[in-house]
């Protein structure tokens, strides 16, 4: 396989638009060695069953709802890598703050949105209802829109929507505005 075959095929389990075309993955034909996205959703859906099983009570997957799905993206930010300053921090706000300090390291929204997507994608898989699907809840849609904006506010980094084509609309969409004063 190809160098440019490879990172199409990396880059299309991660675009947008995936989202909405997850139920064309219906080809129960798998290829002998899984992607790395198959792996990676395999690895998520076993860790999600896992976590829902340490409940105490053991919560069913039937029983599964969007607040479960809450609980354990909380949860996971014990483990996250991602400083995100608190309001009272001298570095809130920026991007590289010259000094440690000793606000906590989260989830990064990134990796959450991505997350979800997998478990959104493999509760399918698993024979569960789209409509019952609680990785699909609104509510979870609102969680990652307020971590996504609490970290850019306390990193200083906007999250800008990824364009697909990098070195073309980047030079058109400054001309394009521009173009229109001739």
């Amino acid at each position: 396989m190809s160098s440019s075959g490879k990172d199409l095929a990396e880059g299309s389990s991660s675009s947008p638009s995936d989202h909405h075309h997850h139920h064309q993955h219906l080809h129960q034909q798998q290829p002998a060695t899984p992607s790395r996205y198959e792996s990676q959703k395999r690895r998520d859906w076993n860790t999600f069953g896992q976590y829902l099983k340490n409940q105490r009570p053991p919560v069913p997957l039937s029983q599964c709802n969007c607040n479960h799905v809450l609980d354990f993206l909380r949860y996971l930010d014990q483990f996250g890598k991602t400083k995100v300053h608190l309001q009272g921090c001298m570095f809130y706000g920026q991007p590289e703050p010259p000094a440690p300090c000793t606000c906590p390291l989260r989830q990064a929204w990134g990796s959450l949105d991505a997350l979800i997507g997998r478990l959104r994608a493999a509760y399918e898989e698993n024979g569960g209802s789209p409509e019952t699907n609680p990785f699909a809840s609104g509510a979870i849609r609102v969680y990652l829109r307020e971590v996504r904006e609490c970290q850019a506010k306390a990193r200083g980094i906007p999250y800008k929507k990824k364009k697909k084509k990098t070195n073309q609309s980047k030079g058109n969409e400054e001309s394009s505005s521009t173009m229109q004063l001739a």
